[in-house]
């Protein structure tokens, strides 16, 4: 099998992976009793800002994962791979952020099934950009990779505890903002 044909496999693989756990993440933190170390990186209401924690550590997993196992087959560029792994990241949620508020701002819908099919497409979105920089970008070092995804994360959790009182931090469910 070449390369090519690989990558094409990984790439629908990767969004079965990401939305199977992103799903599941959605509920991680009710099943764990509300363990606010899970809180930290995985939803804890149902906030807009909260839904991007279903792409962000599915994504990061994905591709450390991706890396791990396919560094000696593919003779991967570790720098591609995880400047990559940041381009999917940011689209999917930028993705996700645009097309929600335009189809419940521009039209006044809201609608479950609509919201699912989003969070997929931002997958979709997001992966397929972020294979596109992998095939092609000459990557930014690794290290500062690492570095962007840890500020990422951090940023992430200092919002759930720490959360501006601003509408996409909002649980309009509770009327609760982060943890």
């Amino acid at each position: 099998m070449n390369n090519f044909k690989y990558l094409n496999s990984q790439f629908i693989i990767s969004i079965l992976f990401i939305f199977l756990f992103g799903t599941l993440s959605h509920f991680i933190y009710s099943l764990t009793g509300n363990l606010s170390f899970i809180g930290a990186f995985f939803p804890v209401n149902e906030s807009i800002w909260e839904h991007l924690k279903l792409l962000l550590i599915p994504i990061i997993s994905w591709w450390i994962f991706f890396y791990i196992f396919n560094k000696n087959k593919l003779s991967m560029d570790k720098d591609n791979c995880f400047f990559a792994s940041i381009i999917s990241l940011l689209s999917s949620m930028i993705f996700q952020l645009s097309v929600f508020y335009f189809y419940t701002g521009a039209f006044g819908l809201e609608s479950f099934i609509i919201d699912i099919l989003i969070f997929l497409f931002a997958i979709i979105f997001g992966q397929f950009i972020g294979l596109h920089i992998y095939k092609y970008s000459t990557g930014i070092n690794y290290k500062i990779s690492f570095f962007i995804l840890i500020i990422i994360v951090l940023f992430f959790i200092y919002i759930t505890f720490n959360s501006p009182h601003l509408p996409i931090f909002l649980d309009r469910n509770t009327g609760i903002y982060g943890l």
